[in-house]
């Protein structure tokens, strides 16, 4: 396992910084939990990301609840003393990273080191189940097994030599005794666990040199993969049962990871992909090698949204998208961290890309819950630019930037989007371009990498100050291009009053108005504004990022 001082290390070249108790360093990590605003029951882990959260007091109250070692935060700004006191008193570490970095790249990070790993000093990384076995047996006290739906070993725990009869000969044999599976199927312990979730205990028979179990259901979504098996003369205490069944999780996406990843044309594709998307030496060859156009190409970036299960819903994504042979298959697909990311040729035209990303979604069991971004068209060597724009267009959802079917009339593509029936498709790069562009702005704004001197800022300051309303008249009036009468219309006002406001403006702020370049600017200042004005009435002006 890795612990907190490797992650802080590996996420400081990503513009990391730690606060927090230094004694924490040597904290050891071993899960990953994501925020999930439509989740009523928190995520539990020891690295918490808390994505979509933008105050650090809020990102430790629900690190808190999902018992966690580090919450990471994306801010530009320092927290406060009393967050630090907090974090001081709780034992709690937090990440802050540079707003800069996209979530996809820090949850990448992460995931990759906690659960994927190094190797150890055992010579053993993370995604071993036998290196899992040892931690869950550690955290419940007993002896494991990590068993299949057919009841043979995946792996095991150390220390099974004190057990019983039955639990030797199944760690010999890598399989339950033919006349122990019978007993536990007439006694209905198998059906029991693939109806519930919840961890069951099995007493002990004698008879048969078995002793006490307690078995949890290792289930990722609704897929039952096999059971986790621990030795104990009597059912295990709510603490332990929990640790169990925490386990049984981990060890289920694990057994999904090694399932999606062991198929060696998987490997050789995924590798090659994620060779071009960082920026390969030589892209045409790569591209090639993949059996890629050398134009026309675009990036398509897939995360879960589900309720329950994100990280099961993106695994049997990776598995929809890459199933069947290769070269029958139109795009080429990796799996980095939470994001699946795929190449796919289609041309200038997005069309095809929204189609095949209905298509896809739409394979998926029960509509998983799934969105997608669409990144701008490339040659292999622009495919790292279209995929931080299919990045960006992930993080517009739920923004009010439309998905595919709401932008352009002429694409009339049927069926329902990602994520849910009869919701947005994915986000695309052509028809999103300046809400990116505003993103893009507002990150160097809120960096503090934008001039801050400057007639809008002077408005804000003084619409703090007073209570007037002077940015958004700016706004408006830049927006109609100086039409007074319609700066009226959008603000509801009189023309006269506009025409006083501007009068006015022009006393709190050296307004360059008939500059045309100073005019570009102040509508660049004001779309970058963190805390932008209130917004004009719908319907009018251009639409917010």
């Amino acid at each position: 396992m890795i612990n907190l001082d490797r992650l802080v290390n590996v996420l400081g070249g990503y513009g990391a910084r730690l606060v927090g108790a230094e004694g924490l360093r040597r904290r050891e990590l071993r899960s990953v939990a994501m925020h999930d605003p439509t989740d009523d029951t928190p995520p539990l882990g020891d690295a918490f990301l808390a994505v979509g959260v933008d105050s650090a007091a809020e990102a430790v109250h629900l690190a808190e609840q999902a018992r966690a070692t580090a919450v990471l935060l994306r801010s530009a700004t320092e927290p406060g003393d009393d967050v630090r006191a907090h974090l001081r008193e709780r034992g709690l570490a937090l990440l802050v990273v540079d707003p800069a970095v996209s979530w996809s790249q820090i949850s990448g990070v992460v995931y990759g080191l906690v659960l994927e790993g190094r190797e150890t000093e055992a010579g053993r990384g993370p995604s071993d189940l036998f290196t899992l076995a040892d931690t869950v047996a550690a955290e419940v006290g007993g002896p494991v097994t990590i068993e299949d739906r057919a009841s043979r070993v995946v792996a095991y725990s150390a220390s099974q030599g004190d057990t019983d009869r039955v639990r030797r000969a199944t760690v010999i044999d890598r399989a339950v005794p033919a006349r122990v599976r019978e007993r536990l199927a007439a006694d209905g312990v198998f059906a029991g666990l693939a109806s519930s979730a919840e961890p069951r205990f099995v007493p002990g028979v004698p008879g048969l040199g078995l002793g006490g179990r307690t078995a949890a259901p290792i289930r990722v979504g609704r897929e039952l993969l096999g059971s986790l098996w621990v030795v104990c003369d009597a059912p295990l205490d709510a603490e332990r049962s929990r640790a169990l069944r925490e386990g049984a999780h981990t060890v289920g996406l694990h057994m999904l990871r090694a399932r999606v990843s062991s198929d060696l044309e998987r490997q050789v594709e995924s590798e090659s992909v994620i060779d071009l998307l960082e920026g390969s030496a030589d892209p045409a060859q790569a591209a090639g090698r993949l059996g890629l156009l050398a134009t026309g190409l675009r990036v398509i970036a897939f995360q879960a949204r589900a309720r329950t299960e994100p990280e099961a819903a993106i695994l049997h994504l990776f598995e929809q998208v890459t199933t069947g042979f290769g070269w029958s298959r139109p795009g080429r697909s990796t799996l980095l961290g939470t994001t699946v990311y795929t190449v796919l040729p289609c041309g200038g035209d997005p069309s095809p890309a929204v189609e095949w990303v209905r298509s896809t979604v739409r394979g998926l069991p029960d509509q998983l819950g799934v969105v997608a971004g669409v990144g701008g068209t490339a040659d292999p060597s622009g495919l790292p630019a279209s995929r931080q724009e299919a990045d960006e267009c992930l993080t517009l959802h739920g923004q009010g930037v439309p998905g595919a079917g709401e932008g352009r009339e002429t694409r009339g593509l049927p069926g329902t989007g990602p994520g849910s029936a009869g919701g947005a498709g994915p986000v695309v790069y052509d028809d999103a371009w300046h809400a990116v562009l505003l993103r893009r702005l507002r990150l160097v704004a809120e960096a503090g990498r934008l001039p801050t001197r400057n007639p809008v800022m002077d408005l804000v300051r003084h619409d703090a100050e007073h209570g007037t309303d002077y940015a958004r008249t700016l706004r408006a009036w830049l927006y109609v291009h100086g039409d007074l009468g319609r700066s009226a219309e959008l603000l509801e006002l009189h023309p006269n009053t506009v025409r006083y406001r501007l009068r006015r403006m022009g006393a709190v702020a050296d307004l360059p108005l008939h500059d045309p370049q100073a005019r570009v600017a102040m509508t660049i200042a004001l779309a970058a504004l963190a805390d932008a004005p209130p917004d004009l009435p719908a319907g009018h002006g251009p639409r917010p990022a």
